[in-house]
């Protein structure tokens, strides 16, 4: 494990809030819009988010050295790597709610404001939990070595779409709102006035709404999607987390490099959604990457425990996560997905 310390300097802080804040309104006012967003703009977007976080790692370069940096970038790569897995899950959540292409944007964008605070917290707790020893990196080892077995006993199979009734941030909401069946444009809840207008209209004669007495709030498919959205990416958190922690100990290294990640995965969505069939070996980047984070917290424990000597720098765990991801993507375009027609033939 690194032991750079920068701790919390004034002038790092503020930047790093300048630029995600700055970055979050200019995102908020181009796509104010609900329209569908092309590969070619969310391709054009996700560039953006990256320059911004590269603006970062660059003024962490020049006021803290190049450890640093490649400290930030490291975790930055690897919380985009890991989050690959996270964003095929959501296509799946969306085609099951069948989100149109225009509301899931606005989905995703209560989704990442939801992985900030989470992140946060959890970065915060975890950071803590290290200070108790190496016993801590162990156990972490083991959670992030679990997540990668459990994976590969997955074998990938995203193309399955689950029953999300059944999901318990559905059952929340369900216990709190009655539910509206239908979508109505962008709202998330209606009031009461709103679902006796619906009920007038002759196409909904035959809307069953759950409860027999009126409410004050209503909830339509786009809030139990957000809810489903959100309780698993808090999920997702418990893997990526112990994973980020990995790279290094100081919470503002961590916590930066995973809001800039998360902070571009809106639009890196739409073209993961776009380009899924050419990327099929991505999912098995991640589960190497795993594997090697686990690794890198058992000698990092190991080493507190018995003095080995072993450890892996900043440079060496960035050239690893940009290589093996630089390698998914090759043997991606090299081995594309069957086409479905052809399947089984």
């Amino acid at each position: 494990m690194v032991s750079t310390h920068i701790g919390f300097p004034p002038e790092t802080v503020i930047v790093f809030l300048a630029l995600s804040v700055g970055a979050i309104f200019i995102d908020l006012f181009m796509h104010r819009n609900d329209k569908p967003i092309t590969l070619k703009s969310a391709a054009l977007w996700s560039v953006f988010w990256v320059i911004v976080a590269m603006t970062f790692a660059a003024f962490l370069y020049l006021h803290h050295g190049a450890e640093v940096a490649s400290l930030f970038i490291t975790g930055y790569a690897l919380e985009k790597v890991l989050s690959v897995d996270n964003l095929f899950v959501m296509m799946a959540i969306f085609s099951w709610f069948a989100i149109p292409d225009r509301y899931r944007h606005r989905v995703l964008y209560w989704g990442v404001i939801g992985a900030i605070v989470f992140r946060g917290i959890f970065v915060a707790i975890g950071t803590g939990l290290l200070s108790l020893g190496p016993y801590v990196e162990l156990v972490f080892a083991v959670i992030v070595a679990w997540t990668a077995v459990m994976m590969l006993k997955s074998g990938g199979d995203s193309d399955e779409i689950e029953d999300y009734s059944q999901h318990l941030a559905y059952r929340l909401v369900k216990r709190f709102f009655p539910i509206w069946p239908k979508m109505h444009g962008n709202a998330f809840l209606l009031h009461q006035k709103t679902i006796d207008a619906e009920l007038q209209k002759p196409e909904n004669h035959d809307v069953v709404i759950g409860r027999g007495k009126k409410a004050a709030l209503y909830a339509t498919p786009l809030m139990l999607c957000v809810a489903v959205v959100e309780l698993s990416d808090v999920m997702f958190a418990f893997d990526s987390v112990p994973a980020i922690i990995a790279v290094s100990r100081e919470p503002l290294i961590v916590y930066s490099a995973m809001m800039f990640a998360i902070l571009g995965l809106r639009t890196l969505y739409f073209v993961l959604e776009a380009l899924k069939q050419y990327l099929v070996h991505l999912e098995k980047a991640v589960i190497v990457l795993l594997f090697f984070i686990a690794v890198k917290l058992g000698l990092n424990a190991s080493d507190h425990l018995w003095h080995h000597g072993y450890s892996l720098s900043a440079n060496a765990s960035l050239f690893v996560v940009l290589g093996v991801l630089a390698v998914g993507i090759v043997l991606s375009v090299m081995f594309p997905a069957k086409p479905e027609g052809k399947a089984g033939h």
